[in-house]
């Protein structure tokens, strides 16, 4: 049971941090409910500056593909307990992207790079299974 949960929680933890990065930075129109639960998706800042057009990513650049990695630090999860917790750190090394045109001067007073870029990130993750559906529940910022 803890090498199927393992398999399980890295594949939602890989693709639903993934999927979040590319709908943060590439106007992906993915469905984040299949990784993340509802009430978390409320309160993500990252989403919330999105949905509210706030988001530096998507109103300075034109970001076409991402290199998205991550690295999973440790994780527990008991055979018969629904709850697991996880450290990761994400990475994105690579995003293939620039300057919207017409953005220069905007980005010059803000101080942006002429390429966009992600600030490498360890989170401490609760996970949840709701009828046998493992999602992320909580996202923790490491400083």
């Amino acid at each position: 049971y803890f090498s199927m949960n393992a398999t399980n929680i890295y594949i939602i933890l890989k693709d639903g941090m993934g999927k979040r990065a590319q709908v943060a930075l590439m106007d992906s129109g993915d469905d984040l409910n299949v990784y993340f639960s509802p009430t978390y998706l409320a309160r993500d800042h990252l989403l919330i500056d999105v949905n509210n057009g706030s988001s530096i990513y998507r109103n300075y650049y034109d970001v076409t593909g991402i290199d998205h990695r991550i690295q999973l630090d440790s994780f527990w999860c008991w055979p018969w307990d629904n709850t697991a917790t996880a450290t990761i750190t994400e990475t994105i090394p690579g995003i293939d992207g620039k300057l919207k045109p017409g953005a220069q001067e905007a980005a010059t007073a803000l101080s942006l790079p002429q390429t966009p870029r992600w600030q490498t990130v360890r989170y401490d993750v609760l996970l949840t299974r709701e009828n046998n559906q493992w999602r992320i529940k909580n996202l923790t910022l490491i400083p």
